[in-house]
């Protein structure tokens, strides 16, 4: 009964862990927005607020799929 417990913990363990893998896509993801971003800006300064917004959006749409990840992460360990 012992043993079922000790892979029952590891298990969640590890599951958290690579459930945790999707922050990673979400930090690459804000990299690439705001990189894209200033180079927008750079290409044309004149529609800075229109760019920034749609910047915006994909931020939060990125974070938004690294929160999830985080989240599911949660529920597997501690639950």
């Amino acid at each position: 009964m012992k043993n079922l417990e000790i892979i029952l913990q590891s298990s969640k363990m590890i599951g958290s862990g690579l459930a945790t893998s999707g922050l990673i896509g979400a930090g690459a993801g804000v990299g690439i927005v705001f990189g894209c971003l200033i180079l927008a800006f750079s290409r044309n300064p004149n529609l800075q607020k229109e760019l920034f917004s749609y910047a915006l959006i994909g931020f939060a749409l990125t974070e938004a799929i690294g929160l999830l990840a985080l989240v599911m992460a949660f529920l597997i360990l501690f639950i």
